[in-house]
């Protein structure tokens, strides 16, 4: 039975995997951009919700839309001012600015907060649990986290599949060349995605700061890993495959803590590089967002 338990606290932890992924395989989809300060951009989402809470008393609960929306801005600022220009340029240079970035965002947070951790505490909601019988549990907050997952994905899901907005996007991910000469704007469609990706990222960094009890500048090191393998298992450009990429490498790490403490990582690394060997596009892999 603990081996059943294992595999369903894996399956919860892929919910903040996957809504981590999910910004990274839009951005990748739409402007084939590798956002390497994604996980930075989740610490900064995750600070964000905790300074509010701790400067300006705003309710733990509030603080999401409150992270969501300051990094939506925060987005749509970097989209237009920085990476706009970058995508006229060579090709690696847009993934070189996220690489800088990525090297920003934490010495900035360390300047402004010290590298002290900063709490976000969800009180008894992090320790409550759910008795499913037969000695089956469930934090509630991790499967607040899942449902929460389901619910941005699907939402996700249905404006690429059903506004016009979403149709554009997909358009624009398929053949940007024809889209442009169709007289769409392509900074509108890449800021965008941008908004919604680092929306996106700010819940999934939010979430995290809560469950973790707190967050610190350089933790976005592991993130990004955490976000690129969900998003790399599942099939980049796939909105369910990170749904599916984040249980897998949920479910793995869980697995290998149940054998022993120290493989938690070993097993969710060596599980990516069998599906990368096995199947180098992913479990849903597509050429476009779908």
């Amino acid at each position: 039975m603990n081996w059943v338990n294992a595999i369903l606290q894996g399956v919860m932890l892929g919910g903040i995997f996957a809504i981590a992924a999910s910004g990274l395989s839009l951005v990748y989809g739409v402007m084939r951009i590798a956002n390497l300060a994604h996980g930075d951009l989740m610490v900064l989402g995750g600070y964000v919700a905790a300074m509010s809470a701790i400067s300006y008393g705003v309710p733990v609960v509030i603080t999401i839309p409150v992270s969501m929306v300051v990094l939506g801005v925060v987005g749509w600022l970097v989209q237009r001012m920085v990476l706009d220009r970058a995508l006229r340029l060579e090709e690696m240079t847009p993934i070189l600015v996220t690489f800088g970035l990525s090297v920003i965002i934490p010495n900035v947070l360390v300047e402004l907060f010290t590298n002290n951790s900063k709490p976000l505490s969800i009180g008894s909601l992090g320790t409550a649990s759910l008795d499913l019988g037969g000695g089956l549990t469930v934090g509630w907050f991790p499967l607040i986290t899942f449902v929460l997952a389901v619910v941005v994905l699907s939402a996700l899901h249905v404006f690429l599949r059903r506004t016009q907005s979403g149709r554009i996007l997909r358009a624009t991910s398929d053949d940007p060349s024809t889209v442009r000469l169709m007289g769409v704007d392509s900074r509108r469609v890449y800021a965008t995605a941008t908004v919604i990706a680092f929306a996106t990222v700010a819940l999934a960094g939010t979430l995290y700061t809560m469950k973790q009890g707190g967050i610190t500048p350089f933790e976005g090191r592991l993130t990004v890993l955490f976000a690129f393998e969900a998003v790399i298992i599942g099939g980049l450009g796939s909105v369910w495959g990170t749904l599916i990429g984040g249980i897998t490498l949920g479910v793995a790490q869980a697995v290998g803590a149940e054998i022993s403490p120290d493989l938690p990582l070993l097993v969710g690394h060596l599980v990516f590089l069998t599906v990368l060997a096995v199947r180098p596009q992913g479990i849903l892999g597509r050429s476009s967002l779908a």
